[in-house]
């Protein structure tokens, strides 16, 4: 249905064969994808891409849109990628879908690290070790603090980065 255009002008994404309506998103949701693409982008050029909202493989019935995605440095033009390094959700009024149904899709992919950008409460929380469709470690990260790749240890983004001045 979407390949014949019946959802043209509607931002949807299909999750576990349902297709999932996303919120438009307000100024401070865009402002923090534009800072992680900016702070990122540098410090892993030539090492992974960063794909912003674009279709991530996590199975045959779900094609989630995440926030943002580091995966392999390659052309994906046969098929999307469906491995990732860390995938980034920013989150509003997802955040409690965000934090269980996309952190089970990304768990059950295997993705290593999954980040739920909370922006309600300025929180970037990692979830890492996926294990049986859940991660079984969760850390918050505070303003004032600092957060490493887990495959790129060499890169760190402070969370005061993220969500920018106030």
């Amino acid at each position: 249905m979407v390949a014949a255009g019946f959802f043209e002008n509607e931002r949807i994404e299909l999750i576990q064969g349902v297709l999932v309506e996303m919120s438009p998103q307000k100024p401070l949701h865009a402002s923090v994808i534009q800072s992680l693409n900016r702070l990122l982008v540098p410090r892993l050029l030539g090492r992974a891409d960063v794909r912003v909202q674009l279709p991530f493989a996590v199975s045959d019935n779900s094609l989630p849109e995440p926030d943002l995605a580091l995966v392999r440095p390659e052309t994906f033009a046969e098929a999307h990628p469906s491995a990732a390094f860390l995938i980034v959700e920013v989150a509003d009024s997802s955040l409690t879908f965000d934090r269980r149904e996309k952190a089970e899709l990304y768990a059950r992919a295997g993705i290593p690290e999954y980040w739920v950008v909370n922006l309600a409460d300025r929180i970037l929380e990692r979830q890492s070790e996926p294990a049986s469709g859940s991660y079984l470690r969760v850390a918050p990260f505070r303003p004032g603090e600092t957060i490493h790749l887990l495959a790129f240890p060499d890169v760190d983004i402070a969370v005061d980065q993220v969500f920018g001045a106030r």
